[in-house]
């Protein structure tokens, strides 16, 4: 009896603290973003603002941060990448797991050290390939390291592919269905919750990106919603109140859409593995 009181209080210790963990930091960031400069160089970053309808920051963060000009560069660089990840991520998926071919275990294994080679390590190579390539300051730049980066995706969907019967594959092709035939009209339709999983994490990712904006795309003209937050950080000093409510503006959006498609995500990434 002892015993298992033990265990349910450390269960339930272990998920107070990690839920203090996860939120502690964004009631944090809420509070300052509410508050003046004077209050918040006074006041511990616990304590709430004296003014809950002071929405100075927030106005000063989307005009001067240019917040606007963000969303529209991070959505036109999102809507690519995403796109190319998923048609590339599912024809690899495809190659990989219905064909056999020389060396398709030495693919899967380059696939593996990729995914465990620090990217930082590959910078200097990365750097001076998208400057050959006339890429450099400008949204392509960003959108193809996106897109060649992705292992993870690919590994998603070969894990729900191998789920789908290879029989499907047979029936179609004694119809005369070639091999894109048979990945556009049966394949692809079919890896929709693989498809969701993908297109959420990615996203997810894409929109809270900083360190490939910052690097590859300088000019304030391309900047992003990470980059736009990184402008009221100075030589003299940085304005985390303004900063705080530029964090919420960018915040709001994934949460809402997170807690919207939560269900999508928990059942793409579980669907490959259970079938």
């Amino acid at each position: 009896m002892i015993t298992r009181v033990l265990v349910t209080t450390g269960k339930y210790l272990s998920l107070v603290a990690a839920a203090a963990v996860a939120l502690i930091p964004l009631v944090v960031v809420l509070f300052a973003s509410f508050k003046t400069s004077a209050e918040y160089a006074t006041t511990s970053p616990l304590t709430p603002p004296e003014n809950w309808f002071n929405f100075t920051n927030f106005v000063t963060a989307f005009e001067s941060g240019k917040m606007l000009l963000g969303f529209a560069n991070t959505t036109f660089i999102l809507l690519i990448s995403v796109t190319g990840t998923v048609l590339i991520g599912t024809m690899a998926a495809y190659a990989l797991d219905r064909f056999d071919f020389r060396f398709k275990k030495l693919v899967f294994g380059a696939f593996l050290i990729a995914t465990l080679v620090p990217g930082v390590t590959t910078q200097v190579a990365t750097f001076q390939v998208v400057n050959e390539l006339g890429l450099f300051n400008s949204h392509w730049a960003a959108i193809a390291l996106f897109l060649g980066t992705d292992i993870i995706s690919i590994y998603i969907f070969v894990q729900f592919m191998q789920s789908i019967p290879k029989s499907l594959d047979e029936a179609a092709m004694l119809d005369g269905a070639s091999r894109f035939g048979i990945y556009w009209r049966i394949i692809l339709p079919l890896l929709k919750p693989a498809i969701a999983t993908v297109v959420i994490i990615r996203g997810i990712a894409i929109y809270n990106e900083f360190y490939i904006p910052f690097l590859y795309m300088p000019s304030a003209q391309l900047g992003v919603i990470s980059t736009s937050l990184f402008r009221f950080k100075g030589p003299f000093g940085s304005q985390w109140e303004i900063i705080g409510a530029g964090a919420m503006i960018v915040i709001i959006p994934t949460l809402i859409l997170f807690i919207i498609l939560q269900r999508y995500i928990y059942n793409g990434v579980t669907a490959g593995a259970t079938k």
